[in-house]
């Protein structure tokens, strides 16, 4: 009832995802990220704990193959789970279990996975990672793109409702944390809200940094 990016950019070291499904606020269970770790997947039947434990496991300088390898050795009811997993370095872990629900099927590259199940076809995840390698420009936008190329490549077999974009960079909060928990059109209400926050994604990291030389809100009552 899932499909999903986790990625890379080669060029800044951001990391990031981005989730779609026919659940209600896919993107608070499903993907996590810290910066300077690594970006973690966890859906399925889905345990969100699994991507905290990755992401600790990852701190520690495990890759993530032998992260995954060692979670999927030592966890209760892993084959009920589909798991990704990233960091800033090397080749990512792509996991589903054999209770994966549905058609359901992977995709890697060198600095992206893509996963699905329940999808409308096993195609999906490759059409993911072709739009995401061939797209240039901001991570965020890499990643909603290919969010955009999996639903147009056939997406979950149902509707989906709910949608979500993460980005981490070098500071310790996400940079972007987007999220339509409840839509009949989530992956677009999602664009438009990207379209919205990008041109103020830099003002926001200015106020947290330094607030002395913040720009205005432009709000009223903002002097």
């Amino acid at each position: 009832m899932t499909f999903s990016i986790i990625a890379r950019c080669e060029k800044t070291g951001q990391l990031g995802a981005a989730i779609s499904s026919s659940s209600p606020a896919v993107a608070s269970r499903c993907i996590r990220a810290k910066a300077g770790v690594g970006v973690v997947a966890s859906q399925n039947i889905t345990d969100p704990n699994l991507s905290q434990v990755l992401i600790e496991m990852m701190q520690y300088n495990l890759t993530p193959t032998d992260a995954g390898h060692e979670l999927v050795k030592s966890t209760e009811f892993i084959e009920y789970r589909q798991l990704m997993a990233l960091n800033a370095t090397n080749q990512p872990f792509v996991f589903s279990g054999a209770h994966t629900l549905g058609t359901f099927a992977t995709a890697e590259g060198k600095y992206a996975a893509c996963a699905g199940n329940l999808l409308d076809n096993p195609s999906v995840p490759a059409a993911m990672l072709e739009t995401f390698e061939k797209s240039k420009g901001a991570l965020a936008s890499r990643l909603l793109a290919s969010l955009v190329s999996g639903y147009h490549a056939g997406g979950e077999a149902g509707d989906v409702h709910s949608a979500g974009l993460l980005v981490v960079d070098k500071a310790a909060w996400p940079i972007v944390d987007l999220r339509v928990d409840w839509s009949d059109t989530p992956i677009e209400d999602l664009q438009q809200l990207w379209g919205i926050y990008e041109p103020q994604l830099e003002d926001y990291i200015v106020r947290a940094i330094n607030p002395t030389i913040s720009p205005s809100y432009g709000v009223p009552g903002d002097l």
